[in-house]
């Protein structure tokens, strides 16, 4: 749930999540507001709590995401990566889409900060190890359709022919079936016989960090 933004000057979207009910954000949001002010920077709170990093939605991230393709702010700030982002591939996917809209990225436990010369060049290299990790999986999952194929493996049913190696690195970087079947038109009961086949074949679906 959004707060009223303070003021005016640079926006920042504060995002402050806790796992559980029994947890709360009051020291996130308060060494982020802190960190806002002493900035001079104006702000707007976006909470979720009690809700798991690992989730494919959450509510005020959401709201979060959307504000942002609005450009209702200019800067992101959060307590840790791992508040935000529910892997290595999501934080960097959405850093990406942040700096594409010219919105900045800050996270104040690992002094990451895209509003000075220095963050903009750590971004760069956590942004490159990304895609090299990227990379990897394409490759490895490619080789081992080609391989499953080539054994007489079919991917789900005849007629619902779809990206098998796209469908395979989704998952691998945290995609949920509904969402990767939704990506690539086919349902998420073809999805989950494609991560099977594949699975058979003795090659690794295990997902990314």
């Amino acid at each position: 749930m959004a707060t009223e933004t303070i003021g005016e000057k640079r926006r920042v979207a504060i995002y402050c999540r806790c796992s559980t009910n029994h947890q709360d954000t009051e020291i996130q949001r308060s060494d982020l507001i802190a960190y806002t002010e002493r900035r001079g920077w104006t702000y707007r709170v976006y909470e979720d709590v009690g809700v798991s990093g690992a989730k494919n939605s959450r509510p005020a991230l959401d709201e979060l995401m959307r504000d942002a393709r609005k450009r209702c702010f200019d800067i992101i700030a959060v307590w840790r990566f791992d508040r935000f982002g529910r892997s290595t591939s999501h934080l960097i996917n959405s850093l990406s889409e942040f700096q594409s809209l010219g919105i900045d990225f800050v996270s104040i436990n690992e002094s990451v900060d895209t509003t000075t010369p220095a963050g903009r060049v750590l971004f760069s290299v956590i942004a490159a190890i990304a895609e090299f990790e990227r990379c990897l999986i394409q490759e490895r999952v490619r080789a081992g359709v080609k391989r499953a194929r080539e054994s007489g493996v079919r991917f789900g049913r005849p007629h619902a022919g779809f990206d098998v190696s796209r469908a395979i690195e989704m998952y691998l970087t945290h995609a949920s079936l509904r969402e990767i079947g939704k990506a690539l038109g086919v349902s998420h009961v073809t999805i989950r016989r494609a991560l099977k086949a594949f699975s058979a074949t003795g090659m690794s679906v295990t997902k990314v960090a």
